[in-house]
């Protein structure tokens, strides 16, 4: 009888023991799995392609043109080139790539980019776009319609347009030309504090033409 007590006792103990293990086991794993599922993978994100190739991205250059303030210019091997460029604690920056031999500066790339960039903002805002204004004359105008065009003249030079201002002769009227150029001279001398000429009354075809831009405002 009491032997098999002990025996039930131990093979309980068994199964507590197997019991604790296994839940042991399930946790951990489960555990795991969780901590598996609360990973965030850092995204990867595309490094930024630069202009111009600099420094190790060189590749394939036995020699380049150097160039740039404060160095020697002339032809070096790429690696004399390198050497330069590090003494100077600054960057190899290839900029003509397709000369021969491509040509490299050396400078700080940051400050090239930056002054690059300021210099295409520079251009972009002087290219803009210009307007052309017309103003048309007949060879024998009447001074009230000489006084109505001349006031939109000044006030298109006031907004910044450019001002195309022609007679325009018809048939017979051409005999008038004398008329037209004498018209063009005092229209040009009644917009000079307003504009300048670029270009003098010139005859083309049946209409005689002179060009003017407005003067820039101090």
């Amino acid at each position: 009888m009491t032997v098999c007590v002990i025996q039930k006792n131990v093979l309980y103990l068994r199964a507590q023991k197997c019991k604790t293990a296994f839940n042991s086991q399930f946790n951990l794993g489960r555990k795991q799995t969780i901590a598996k599922q609360l990973t965030i993978r850092p995204q990867r994100g595309r490094e930024k392609e630069q202009p111009n190739r600099i420094n190790e991205k060189i590749k394939g250059l036995k020699e380049v043109r150097l160039v740039g303030d404060n160095v020697e210019q002339g032809i070096f091997t790429f690696e004399e080139a390198m050497r330069i460029a590090d003494q100077l604690e600054l960057d190899l920056v290839e900029i003509s790539p397709n000369a021969v031999p491509p040509v490299c500066k050396i400078v700080d790339y940051q400050k090239f980019l930056y002054n690059q960039k300021k210099r295409e903002k520079e251009a972009k805002a002087k290219s803009t776009k210009v307007i052309l204004k017309e103003i048309r004359f007949g060879p024998q105008t009447d001074e009230h319609d000489y006084n109505f065009k001349l006031k939109h003249a000044q006030e298109f030079l006031k907004e910044g347009c450019k001002v195309k201002a022609y007679v325009f002769f018809k048939g017979r009227s051409i005999l008038f030309k004398d008329q037209g150029e004498v018209l063009l001279a005092r229209f040009a001398n009644d917009l000079e504090d307003y504009a300048k000429v670029d270009q003098l009354p010139q005859l083309e075809g049946k209409r005689m033409i002179i060009m003017f831009s407005p003067k820039k405002t101090k």
